[in-house]
């Protein structure tokens, strides 16, 4: 079985600041977030055999908050988007070619600078190929970020039409896919833990 999961809460995130590559740790809350992660897992019965992060603080200590005993693997095509000369930005107050992105993914390109979505989703796709064969067999955790797993969303949902982009995907949401006949099943989101997942989509925006 695959998981993934984005990292648990910074400072910047709740600044309201485009974090992107920037380097910033959990604070208190994520901590807490990875931590309540890590019951949602045992809840449900689930041990992780293996971990892939992102190279990014963050992300790695989500991983080891949720499955220290675990072999961990950093990978680069983890890591969030490249947000270019827009990391950081006050996202309150965001540029306005940054609101015409934000307002259609799907058909307004990335501003100049930053990374295309489409890189996004071959760099992850690339990746969950490589590890197919292993979530087959092993439940596999990647511990990544918010528009990197949307990357992942996208990718392993063909039909989706670019509907994961302006989807909300909240600090330590986690969605999981299984591995049948050589092929990702469509990803579903894990709840929040008052009713363990059972294999249904809930759709948070």
């Amino acid at each position: 079985m695959l998981y993934i999961i984005r990292h648990g809460k910074t400072d910047l995130n709740a600044r309201m600041l485009m974090q992107g590559r920037s380097d910033h740790p959990l604070n208190e809350t994520g901590f807490a977030q990875a931590v309540e992660a890590a019951e949602r897992f045992s809840g449900m019965g689930v041990s992780i055999d293996k971990v892939y992060s992102s190279p990014l603080i963050r992300a790695v200590q989500t991983a080891k908050t949720i499955a220290p005993d675990a072999e961990l693997v950093i990978d680069e095509r983890l890591i969030e988007m490249d947000y270019g000369p827009y990391e950081g930005m006050d996202l309150n107050h965001p540029a306005p070619e940054v609101i015409e992105f934000f307002m259609d993914f799907v058909n307004v390109p990335a501003p100049d600078g930053m990374e295309p979505l489409p890189a996004i989703v071959e760099r992850l796709g690339e990746f969950l190929e490589e590890i197919k064969d292993e979530a087959a067999e092993r439940n596999v955790l990647i511990s990544t970020h918010a528009i990197a797993m949307k990357g992942a969303l996208e990718y392993l949902t063909p039909d989706s039409g670019g509907s994961y982009w302006a989807k909300n995907i909240g600090n330590c949401d986690i969605y999981a896919a299984d591995v049948t006949a050589g092929s990702y099943t469509v990803p579903v989101l894990v709840d929040d833990g008052k009713d363990r997942w059972e294999g249904s989509a809930e759709d948070r925006r």
